[in-house]
């Protein structure tokens, strides 16, 4: 297993090649869950992730012959555009084999890069075994996303920069996709201070390493918004560690982590991907778990697709109320939408669409639905608007 010391190399390696990141209290974040959390930025990366920390441990380690015939990776993104990118920084060649369902915004960065790009199956273990085939086809050396001594050690290195900036944490609240990260902060955090609590987080969607770890049987799923912990197949060396060094695992749900990375947006003014809000997710979901105490989260990367954030900020502002869908059953007449506008107006609400429905509606022939979509304060600021609507002589409903 790897130590302090590895850690300790690959973060002399490290200087000068990667940024060190910040990791700073959330005060805001601090007074919602209760606890002192500070975050450790590892979404302003130049690739907007962790993962180049690995990368270029292990790409700095390769022989004169290795980087002659150059390498091969598979991955959902991240870790794709890290190897690319100090690949592209040392001169090699780099091939990067990643799922078809890959977000666009991964694709197009890593081969800005300069890697070859090769869109290869619907998994990342489909992804894995065509980068196998590739790497013994050309004679290119594989470059493991997580299960390999060097990238852990990289990885690690995070954790050796949180407890010098942050010396008295209590629990650090890691996302765990194939353990790579994890292990490598665990490595380094008990090391450092034995008393510390490592505790990991993964999705319901992919809980191959909570089942692993824990003797569950959870089912895999098929897609989630955290994609870059989308792991169906936990890591021989990964697992070992965690289960040597992880103090305990939780699970998040999909709208757990929604939330999380909206609150990030909106609190924090920063981006992360669903992976990169996991930890948040966790401190939501389980607040009697961690109150009261220094709190370390590792925004572990920021590319988001800009359609999947845009959905995610929606459905937010539904779910806070934010935005409403109200119906409003009316007379067909002249000026009744006038009027309905005007008692929305009087309400403080902003109309965002209006839809007639006349065919598909089980009111009289001689009336119509009107469905709102408004932009409102809150849960409380919706109410006020259907008593206003209400009061004004129609019959508003939410949707």
């Amino acid at each position: 297993m790897i130590d302090l010391q590895t850690i300790q190399q690959a973060a002399e390696r490290l200087q000068g090649q990667v940024l060190l990141t910040p990791c700073v209290e959330s005060r805001t974040l601090s007074q919602i869950v209760q606890a002192q959390v500070f975050l450790k930025f590892e979404n302003l990366q130049f690739t907007a992730s962790f993962k180049e920390r690995g990368a270029c441990n292990k790409l700095a380690q390769l022989s004169a012959a290795e980087r002659a015939r150059g390498v091969v990776a598979m991955s959902a993104g991240n870790h794709a555009q890290g190897v690319a990118y100090h690949a592209q920084r040392l001169g090699l060649r780099a091939v990067i084999v990643m799922p078809r369902f890959t977000p666009g915004v991964k694709v197009e960065r890593t081969r800005g890069f300069g890697a070859e790009v090769v869109l290869n199956g619907d998994t990342l273990e489909q992804a894995r075994a065509h980068a196998f085939e590739l790497a013994t086809a050309q004679n290119l050396s594989f470059v493991h996303p997580y299960d390999d001594d060097a990238i852990v050690a990289g990885q690690g290195t995070v954790g050796l920069e949180m407890l010098q900036a942050v010396p008295d944490l209590d629990v650090l609240v890691i996302a765990v996709g194939g353990g790579g990260l994890i292990s490598g902060i665990a490595t380094a955090a008990k090391a450092l201070k034995p008393g510390i609590e490592v505790v990991g987080v993964q999705t319901v969607r992919f809980p191959a390493m909570f089942n692993a770890i824990k003797g569950t049987h959870h089912p895999q799923g098929t897609s989630t918004i955290a994609e870059g912990i989308a792991v169906g197949t936990p890591g021989r060396i990964t697992e070992a560690l965690i289960r040597a060094r992880v103090d305990d695992m939780l699970l998040v749900d999909e709208g757990d982590i929604e939330q999380a990375v909206l609150m990030l947006l909106e609190i924090e003014k920063t981006v992360v991907e669903g992976a990169g809000a996991a930890g948040l997710a966790a401190l939501l979901k389980y607040p009697e778990r961690f109150r009261g105490r220094k709190v370390g989260l590792v925004l572990c990367g920021g590319n988001i697709d800009p359609l999947l954030l845009a959905a995610i900020i929606e459905r937010g502002m539904v779910r806070a109320g934010r935005l409403a869908r109200v119906k409003v059953g009316s007379r067909d007449v002249p000026g009744a939408l006038a009027l309905i506008t005007a008692a929305v107006a009087e309400a403080g609400a902003n109309i965002d669409e209006v839809h007639h429905q006349r065919a598909f509606s089980a009111l009289s022939a001689q009336n119509v639905e009107i469905e709102l979509v408004l932009q409102t304060r809150g849960h409380e600021h919706v109410r006020e608007v259907l008593d206003h609507l209400r009061a004004a002589g129609f019959d508003a409903a939410l949707y």
